[in-house]
């Protein structure tokens, strides 16, 4: 039986798709970026800033939780897309905050959602200009992985609850066992990307073990 041709694309239909960045641009694009507190210091109003806090405030990492972050040896640039105004990212960023101050491998940025369109076109959601979206990198900005807006368990919250909101206030935390959950859920994408790192022939071969 003959074989279905194989389809064509018109070179029009790729024209603006548009290249990924170099290593050079995501790390300009991460040096642009900002440190938690200072994020918080250019981008929130008194009352976001005091949503993140609260947030801040309840994360815990168990023992357990602690032990992993403690053996991140790789540095690992992570690049936050964000706004200060999302309650997704009222009841997210907190949390790399806490595994930044565990682990001092983590290198850890905010960058404004709307403060360099080009970047942040790469690092959309369903096509859409969601967040927060955490980007994580090698030592030398090579993409690892691209991870957000909202973790499996805050999905399947939002499911049971039938919430038809994308982003949501942020007025009211999370439920404690939610929050544990969510906490589970980015320490998971964190260690993976980390042991990918560690793994890697090439960054070993670079850098050591």
């Amino acid at each position: 039986m003959s074989q279905p041709p194989i389809p064509t694309v018109a070179p029009s239909a790729v024209a603006g798709a548009g290249s990924p960045p170099t290593a050079a641009a995501w790390e300009a694009a991460f040096a642009a970026a900002a440190a938690y507190e200072r994020f918080l210091d250019r981008h929130a109003t008194a009352e976001q800033r005091g949503r993140w806090e609260a947030v801040h405030g309840r994360v815990t990492l168990t023992a357990a939780q602690q032990a992993v972050l403690a053996g991140f040896v790789r540095r690992m640039p992570v690049l936050v897309l964000a706004g200060a105004w999302c309650g997704d990212c009222v009841n997210q960023c907190p949390i790399f905050a806490r595994f930044a101050s565990a682990a001092p491998a983590i290198d850890l940025r905010f960058l404004d959602r709307d403060a360099l369109p080009d970047i942040a076109a790469h690092l959309r959601v369903c096509g859409g200009q969601r967040v927060p979206v955490a980007a994580f990198f090698s030592e030398e900005f090579a993409p690892v992985l691209v991870y957000g807006d909202r973790t499996l368990s805050a999905y399947r919250a939002a499911a049971a609850a039938q919430l038809g909101a994308s982003c949501a206030s942020g007025v009211m935390p999370p439920p404690a066992e939610q929050l544990a959950a969510v906490v589970a859920d980015w320490l998971e994408q964190f260690e993976r990307v980390q042991l990918i790192l560690r793994l890697s022939p090439r960054l070993r071969q670079l850098h050591g073990d």
